[in-house]
C-alpha cells in the first residue's frame, strides 16, 4: 500500500474549503477522503476520523472542539458538514467517569455539539482520549487478517514491530476508549493502535503524519502476508446459469418467513466461489463485529442444483432454524429474549458453489454492501491462509454488535415506500410513456430496468432519471423472442428477479386502410401485438420459476374503445394485445399475478423527452385532422372532458396505483385520457 498524498490536492482542498471551514477541517476532509477511497481500508461507511480545533459557542468565544466523523457519512465522499464539532473539553471530562452507558453516552455527545450537526460517531471518546490532532480510523483489511486468529496479539507483534499498541477486542464506546486510552498513556511514543478483530488507529500533529502513519502499518502487514501468501484450494467453476438460480433463491427466500417478503439481490462472478472448502471459509464469519450489521453473523453456502426450488427452500429453512437458535442461545444469555427485538433470519449472504456471492437487502443498496463485504471477507481469508484460518470472535461478541441497544432502536422507524423491494422491466422505456412509468415507480421505491431497442435513447433516459443503484438499461428489441429472454435474464442479474412487468413498446403506423401495405401492417403486428405475446410469454416463465406473485401492466390506448379513421395498423394491433393483457389475467391468476391495464390517449412528452411515436406521426395526424401540426397537441388536450394534458408520469401514477395492490383487482382496464366519452367503458 502506497500513500496517495498530493501536495497539489491538499491545496486546491483548502482553497475549496478552507475558507469557510478553517485550514483543519479542510485537510481533515482531503485526508479522510483519501481512506474511505481505498477498499481495503474503507467498505461501506466504514472507519472514522477526526480534528481537533476550536469553533466559536453562542457567544462568539472560542472553544476547544473535535471535529469527528458524522453518523450515515461515507469518508470517500464526506465534506467538512460531514464532521459533528463536540465539546472537546466535555469529552476530556468524561474520561474521569468510571461507567457511562452507550445511551447516556450518545445523549451527552449530542447535548454537547457546538453547532447543528449529524451524530457523532460512537467513537467520539476515542478519539478526544487519544491526543493527537488528527486522528484516523479504519477496519483495514491486512490488520484485521493479522489479529482475527488466536495468536492475533503475537502475530501483529511480529508483522507491524513494536512502535504499536495492541488493545484487546472491546466494543466500540466508552469503555473501549478507556482502555484505549489507558494503553496509550502507558505507551506514549507509540505511531498506532491496533484493536484486535476490529481495526487500526493513528494519529499525527498534521493530516499528513496521522494518514501516512496509517498507510506504513497497513503496508507493513501486507508485506507480512504477501511474504507468507498460500492461497486456498480451488475446485472447478459452475456451468449453471446465473439467473435461474438467482430466480429460484429469490423466490424460496420470499417464501422463507411467516408472513411473504421480497428482497433485492445483488450478484458477484467470483473465483473465491470455487474455495474447495467454500463453506469453511464462510463460517468464518466477519472480519470485524460492524459488518455484522450488514452481513448476518454468517452467510449461507448454496451447492448441488441451484435451481431446484425445493433443495434450495430445504437450505433456507435450516439456515433460518440455526439462526433463530443463535438468537435464542445469545439472547438468553445476554439477559432474555424479551430485552431484544429478533431480527428476520434470512441471510444476507449466500454463496453461490462455483458462481459467485449473493448480497441480499430491502434495496440494492443494501444488497450491495452485503455483497461487497462477503467478497472482501473472502479475499482477506485467502490472503492471510498462509499465516492459518481466520478465527471469528465467539458468537456473544458478533450478537453484542447485531443487536447493540443503539441499532435496535432503529428498527420500525420507518415506513417502506410502496413499491420498496420490487423490481420493474418496462418495455420501450426510452420514450415519454416510458420515462414517465420508470420515475412514478422509482419515486414508490420500485428498482427498474429500462429496457428499449435504441441504447442512446436508453442513455438518455437513464441520465433523466438519476437513479443509478436502482434503475439499469438493457437494450431489448421485442421483435426477436431471444433479445426479449435476454432482457429478462439481464434484469435477474441486476436486481435478483422481476415481479412487476410493464408492456409498453410500441409504434404507430398510420393511414388508410386502403393505402396500407403489408410490410407497414406486418411491422406494426410484430411490435404492437407480438412483441406484447413475447413480453408476457417470457414473464410468465419468470413469475412460474419465482413463485411469488407479481403484476404485468400493459399499456394499452384509448383506441381499443374508440379508434380513429385512417389509424386501422395501430388501433386493431393495440385491441390484440389489449386481449393478450385479459387473457393473461385469467392465466397468471393463479400464481397470484395481477394483470390490468392502462389507457392512455396522446403522451406527447415527459418533461423533457419527447414522444417518438408523435414525432414520426404528428405530421399524418394533423393532416388527418386537417390542423397544422404545431395545432395537435393543443387539440388533443381541448377534445377530453378535463381539459388535460396527459403526461408519462400521469401513465406512471396509473401504473404504480395498480401494482400497489392495495385492491383486489385484475383484468380491469384505467383510462388516462382526460375524459374521452366515445372511449368510456361500455
Amino acid at each position: 500500500m502506497r500513500s496517495r498524498w498530493s501536495d497539489e490536492d491538499a491545496a486546491q482542498a483548502l482553497l475549496t474549503w478552507g475558507p469557510e471551514h478553517g485550514e483543519r477541517v479542510a485537510l481533515r476532509t482531503y485526508s479522510s477522503r483519501l481512506l474511505g477511497a481505498d477498499r481495503a481500508l474503507v467498505l461501506h461507511g466504514g472507519g472514522n476520523t477526526s480534528v481537533k480545533g476550536e469553533l466559536a459557542d453562542v457567544f462568539g468565544v472560542p472553544v476547544a472542539a473535535l471535529f469527528v466523523k458524522g453518523s450515515g457519512w461515507d469518508l470517500a465522499t464526506i465534506l467538512p458538514r460531514g464532521f459533528s464539532p463536540v465539546d472537546l473539553g466535555w469529552v476530556l471530562r468524561l474520561r474521569a467517569l468510571d461507567r457511562l452507558s452507550d445511551e447516556d453516552m450518545v445523549a451527552t455527545l449530542r447535548t454537547h455539539l457546538l453547532a447543528e450537526a449529524p451524530e457523532p460517531s460512537i467513537e467520539t471518546l476515542l478519539h478526544g482520549f487519544l491526543p493527537g490532532t488528527y486522528v484516523d480510523h479504519s477496519h483495514a483489511d491486512a490488520i484485521v487478517a493479522l489479529t482475527n486468529r488466536p495468536d492475533g496479539a503475537s502475530v501483529a507483534r511480529d508483522a507491524l514491530g513494536d512502535d504499536v499498541i495492541l488493545v484487546p477486542y472491546v466494543k466500540a464506546g466508552f469503555d473501549l476508549a478507556k482502555v484505549a486510552a489507558a494503553a496509550h498513556d502507558e505507551h506514549p511514543d507509540a505511531t498506532g493502535m491496533v484493536l484486535l478483530h476490529h481495526g487500526l488507529f493513528t494519529w499525527g500533529a498534521t493530516a499528513r503524519e496521522s494518514y501516512e502513519r496509517h498507510i506504513e502499518l497497513v503496508d507493513r502487514a501486507e508485506r507480512y502476508l504477501a511474504a507468507r501468501r498460500r492461497p486456498l484450494a480451488r475446485t472447478t467453476p459452475s456451468t449453471d446459469l446465473v439467473a435461474p438460480a438467482l430466480a429460484t433463491l429469490r423466490g424460496a427466500l420470499f417464501r422463507l418467513g411467516p408472513a411473504p417478503k421480497r428482497f433485492v439481490l445483488r450478484f458477484r462472478r467470483t473465483g473465491l466461489a470455487c474455495l474447495a472448502d467454500l463453506a469453511g471459509a464462510v463460517a468464518q464469519g466477519p472480519l470485524t463485529p460492524d459488518h455484522v450489521l450488514r452481513t448476518r453473523p454468517r452467510g449461507l453456502v448454496l451447492d448441488g442444483a441451484l435451481t431446484d426450488a425445493a433443495a434450495v427452500e430445504r437450505r433456507l429453512l435450516a439456515f433460518a432454524d440455526g439462526y433463530r437458535a443463535y438468537f435464542e442461545r445469545c439472547a438468553g444469555a445476554a439477559g432474555g429474549t424479551e430485552r431484544f427485538v429478533a431480527l428476520d433470519p434470512a441471510p444476507r449472504v449466500v454463496w453461490l458453489q462455483g458462481l459467485g456471492v449473493v448480497g441480499v437487502g430491502a434495496t440494492a443498496r443494501e444488497a450491495d454492501a452485503a455483497a461487497d463485504i462477503a467478497l472482501q471477507t473472502l479475499e482477506t481469508a485467502d490472503a492471510a491462509a498462509g499465516v492459518g484460518p481466520l478465527t471469528p470472535l465467539p458468537d456473544a461478541r458478533i450478537f453484542e454488535m447485531e443487536y447493540w441497544s443503539l441499532e435496535q432502536r432503529k428498527l420500525g422507524k420507518g415506513t417502506e415506500p410502496l413499491l420498496a423491494r420490487r423490481v420493474a422491466l418496462i418495455t420501450g422505456a426510452a420514450g415519454a410513456i416510458g420515462v414517465g412509468v420508470a420515475r412514478q415507480l422509482l419515486l414508490a421505491g420500485a428498482h427498474v430496468v429500462l429496457t428499449d431497442r435504441d441504447p442512446a435513447a436508453l442513455e438518455r433516459a437513464a441520465a433523466v432519471l438519476g437513479e443509478p443503484t436502482r434503475c439499469r438499461t438493457v437494450v431489448v428489441d421485442v421483435t426477436d423472442t431471444a433479445s426479449v429472454e435476454a432482457g429478462f435474464d439481464a434484469a435477474t442479474e441486476a436486481f435478483g428477479g422481476v415481479d412487476l412487468v410493464v408492456v409498453n413498446a410500441g409504434i404507430a403506423t398510420p393511414g388508410r386502410l386502403g393505402d396500407l401495405t403489408d410490410e407497414g401492417f406486418d411491422r406494426a403486428i410484430d411490435v404492437n401485438l407480438r412483441g406484447a405475446m413475447r413480453t408476457l410469454r417470457a414473464a410468465t416463465h419468470r413469475f412460474e420459476r419465482e413463485r411469488s406473485g407479481g403484476d404485468v401492466v400493459l399499456v394499452s390506448t384509448k383506441n381499443v374503445a374508440a379508434p380513429g379513421a385512417e389509424f386501422g395498423a395501430y388501433s386493431s394491433t393495440k385491441a390484440g394485445a389489449h386481449q393478450l393483457a385479459r387473457v393473461a389475467a385469467l392465466e397468471l391468476a393463479p400464481l397470484g399475478v395481477r394483470v390490468n391495464l392502462v389507457a392512455p390517449d396522446a403522451v406527447f412528452a415527459e418533461g423533457e423527452i419527447r414522444s417518438g411515436l408523435w414525432a414520426a406521426i404528428g405530421p399524418e395526424r394533423a393532416r388527418a385532422r386537417g390542423l397544422a401540426e404545431a395545432e395537435l397537441q393543443a387539440f388533443y388536450r381541448n377534445r377530453n372532458l378535463l381539459k388535460a394534458e396527459v403526461t408519462g408520469s400521469h401513465v406512471g401514477h396509473a401504473v404504480v396505483f395498480l401494482a400497489s395492490g392495495r385492491i383486489p383487482t385484475t383484468g380491469a382496464v384505467l383510462p388516462v385520457d382526460g375524459g374521452i366519452p366515445e372511449a368510456f367503458p361500455r
